[in-house]
């Protein structure tokens, strides 16, 4: 690890040391834990299932782009 690394750490380490909210340290620590975790995360076959459909649906071309999907929201949030 080089020193800018080492340092890095070091400046983080500090900085969450002088947390005042227990809400950011949770966050914090969730994040951690979920980023040194090195059990395989092991799909469900419904995930499975929805996961292939997706690729289809893209190699078909059947896809929406960002501003074409925020369209219909906003569509469908101003009829409530």
């Amino acid at each position: 690890m080089s020193s800018a690394e080492l340092q890095l750490k070091l400046d983080v380490i500090n900085k969450i040391t002088e947390l005042k909210e227990i809400r950011v340290i949770r966050e914090i620590k969730k994040l951690l834990d979920f980023e040194l975790d090195e059990d395989v995360f092991v799909l469900s076959k419904q995930q499975e299932n929805r996961i292939a459909e997706a690729r289809k649906e893209y190699a078909s071309g059947e896809i929406s782009s960002n501003e074409e999907v925020n369209k219909e929201i906003d569509q469908w949030l101003n009829e409530k």
